[in-house]
């Protein structure tokens, strides 16, 4: 299927995710960084890191949310989507609570809200392998001609097989 929010002609949600994605893992190494420093400065760039991060990933969701509401009821890439989805909004949650409790302070954040970005950014790992299934494997965003039934790229079987169609032939 294809995105309905479009920018110039391109799914708008790919292209907004980069600014969360790159802004809290940043902040997370300078987290990581100050753990074994203590740098003020590391510490200060982090927070601030964190409310754009947050602010951005807020932004990117919009479209996402969009798409998923487009996904067909009942497909494989309507029940990725929306782990994908709640998986994000559990990472800006986390994130946005690390901000929270490290906004009195920020140039000294207490270690729960620096494991809370630890926590989010690791995560976002999953959260961003379901968003690349969702991409590269079921075609959301990508193409009106998409298998949004395509079996999981981890089973080894080809994205053209419907993963309904394969339980049905006993494969």
């Amino acid at each position: 299927m294809e995105s309905r929010f479009k920018v110039l002609r391109h799914p708008a949600h790919p292209i907004l995710i980069v600014y969360p994605l790159g802004l809290l893992s940043t902040a997370t190494v300078f987290d990581v960084i100050h753990l074994f420093n203590e740098s003020a400065r590391l510490a200060d760039a982090a927070y601030w890191m964190i409310v754009a991060g947050v602010l951005s990933g807020l932004l990117a969701a919009v479209p996402g949310w969009i798409d998923w509401f487009a996904i067909p009821v009942g497909t494989r890439a309507r029940q990725v989507g929306l782990w994908h989805g709640v998986g994000n909004v559990l990472v800006l949650a986390l994130f946005a609570v690390s901000g929270f409790l490290r906004s009195g302070s920020p140039q000294a954040p207490p270690t729960f809200a620096v494991l809370l970005s630890i926590a989010g950014t690791a995560l976002v790992f999953f959260t961003g392998w379901l968003g690349g299934e969702l991409i590269h494997r079921l075609g959301v965003s990508v193409d009106d001609g998409a298998n949004l039934d395509a079996p999981n790229s981890l089973s080894g079987r080809p994205a053209a097989e419907s993963a309904v169609g394969a339980g049905r032939r006993g494969t």
